[in-house]
């Protein structure tokens, strides 16, 4: 894993009591987890160990997430708000991040990235009756006519960019990402999957670069 970098010069602590609030953020698909508390001991820790780690106000200690559970936070980056007064937190969280066993702390579907969304949907298409909607007719259909449709849909896409038409462009691109989330559902994998593979390659590329 390679350095984090953060300025902590001007963070106000005295604003809240010497607590600073911290949105965490999942770092491949932009859903909002959680939101915890740091003072400064927790900050540093977080920082040294690269294990997001917080001050708990009910039990008055430092606690860092999944101590207990093992569902532990892995520091990507972190950042301050304008104001110097919260913490944006961005991790890959190993298992659930609520204590209830869920993803999000939150439920509401308005706290997740519309591509969840969407994808959920997608997945709720499956196995429902070919003429209830176009999503469900390609799931029955089969992986064959669904991979000849991301094939022609990165076609037209391609056509599109290359007479240089910008709507026809963001068009045919909406249509071949929709098409090809369901090509993944259909062989049990997601965007989270590819956002996965990205990020590891990213890391692999750097750490070249800085010969680590």
């Amino acid at each position: 894993m390679t350095d984090i970098k953060f300025d902590s010069t001007g963070v106000d602590w005295d604003k809240q009591q010497g607590l600073i609030p911290a949105v965490v953020q999942h770092h491949l698909t932009g859903k909002v987890l959680m939101l915890g508390y740091m003072d400064q001991a927790a900050l540093e820790k977080t920082l040294a160990t690269k294990q997001v780690t917080f001050f708990s106000r009910s039990k008055q200690r430092l606690w860092t997430k999944g101590e207990t559970s093992g569902n532990t936070l892995d520091l990507i980056a972190i950042d301050k708000d304008c104001d110097n007064d919260s913490f944006l937190v961005q991790v890959i969280p190993n298992g659930p991040t609520c204590h209830t066993g869920t993803e999000s702390c939150w439920k509401d579907g308005n706290a997740h990235p519309f591509i969840d969304n969407l994808t959920k949907l997608i997945i709720s298409r499956k196995g429902q009756s070919a003429d209830s909607s176009y999503t469900a007719s390609l799931f029955e259909r089969g992986t064959k006519r669904i991979a000849q449709k991301v094939g022609e849909e990165g076609l037209e896409t391609a056509l599109a960019a290359a007479t240089h038409d910008k709507e026809e462009l963001v068009n045919e691109a909406s249509d071949l990402m929709y098409h090809l989330i369901v090509l993944l559902e259909d062989q049990g994998l997601s965007m989270a999957d590819i956002n996965q593979n990205l990020l590891n390659r990213h890391t692999k590329a750097s750490k070249s670069a800085t010969g680590q």
